[in-house]
């Protein structure tokens, strides 16, 4: 009886699904490619934009905090450039030689009884290329990546659209700007730009900034669609992120929230871990499930042995 029992609670387990973040969530930030990203950022700014690189830091700076990543943000100005060939240039000469496979990550990931899935910003490729440098490739369900949340078909949509998704959530390439237009101002700048650094620097600047037709964390939005793509309860989903406006964002929507990368917890964040590596120590009961499943297996093995 204490075995059904048992075994009864341990078929509602608390979640259905794990959903990962990937850069510096699954790896550390000491890897250097954030830091080279954004270095690639800059110079993508300034070779195919043609942006001054004086104003490069700022400008920077200023789209990331407002839009939530520094491409959506030069879209929102009005930039206009192909998105995959922006992908291509921002990732394509990252030092992914310094993601070595993570062989403990790796057994943590498979002794998890639960549906377990990313969700970056980051394009299909960059994400997948990650992921096998780690050696986690098999780790996980699928990929919500930028390409699932921007498919084509919305690239004139802003984050306040609320239409059916139709699209997998392991995501395709996606060019999601208009073609003609694109061709017809040489892939750069649009002949409008919004002066996002004029506009703060101004003595009481408006809070009605121009949006943006991407949509990326932290957008409340952008989790809801993920969750809607994947079919997942936010009641029953934890999310890991290494960013508190992330985190803060799920949070919001109802999700229940690790902050990796620091055992300061921060508001927003249920758990937090200095490293991911730190799960089991700090979440002893995801693993609770899979332990009373195998005594459960034990226990009626056993018995129906000296049954029969």
């Amino acid at each position: 009886m204490e075995y059904e029992n048992r075994f009864r609670q341990a078929q509602r387990p608390k979640y259905d699904c794990l959903l990962f973040d990937l850069d510096d969530t699954l790896y550390p930030l000491s890897c250097g490619i954030a830091k080279a990203c954004g270095q690639n950022i800059k110079e993508y700014m300034v070779e195919k934009l043609g942006i001054e690189r004086r104003k490069i830091d700022e400008l920077s700076n200023l789209l990331y905090k407002n839009y939530g990543t520094t491409m959506a943000g030069l879209r929102a100005i009005g930039y206009d450039f192909d998105y995959d060939e922006y992908h291509s240039y921002v990732h394509g000469r990252l030092p992914y030689e310094n993601l070595k496979p993570d062989t403990v990550l790796r057994n943590l990931l498979l002794s998890l009884p639960y549906r377990k899935l990313i969700f970056t910003n980051a394009d299909k490729v960059h994400a997948v290329k990650a992921l096998n440098r780690l050696g986690l490739e098999d780790c996980f369900e699928g990929i919500i990546c930028f390409e699932t949340l921007n498919p084509i078909h919305k690239s004139n949509v802003s984050d306040d659209d609320d239409d059916e998704n139709d699209i997998d959530f392991i995501g395709g390439s996606r060019r999601s700007i208009n073609q003609t237009e694109n061709n017809n101002n040489g892939g750069g700048s649009s002949s409008k730009i919004f002066d996002i650094i004029a506009h703060f620097a101004q003595m009481n600047p408006s809070s009605n900034l121009p949006k943006t037709p991407i949509i990326c964390k932290p957008s409340e939005n952008a989790i809801q669609l993920a969750l809607k793509i994947a079919n997942l309860d936010p009641q029953r989903t934890l999310f890991f992120e290494d960013s508190v406006r992330n985190i803060q964002a799920g949070k919001r929507v109802g999700l229940d929230t690790v902050l990796v990368g620091t055992s300061q917890r921060a508001k927003g964040a249920d758990y937090s871990l200095e490293s991911i590596h730190n799960l089991r120590e700090a979440l002893p009961e995801l693993w609770e499930l899979a332990d009373v499943k195998s005594e459960v297996a034990a226990y009626v093995g056993v018995e129906t042995s000296v049954t029969a």
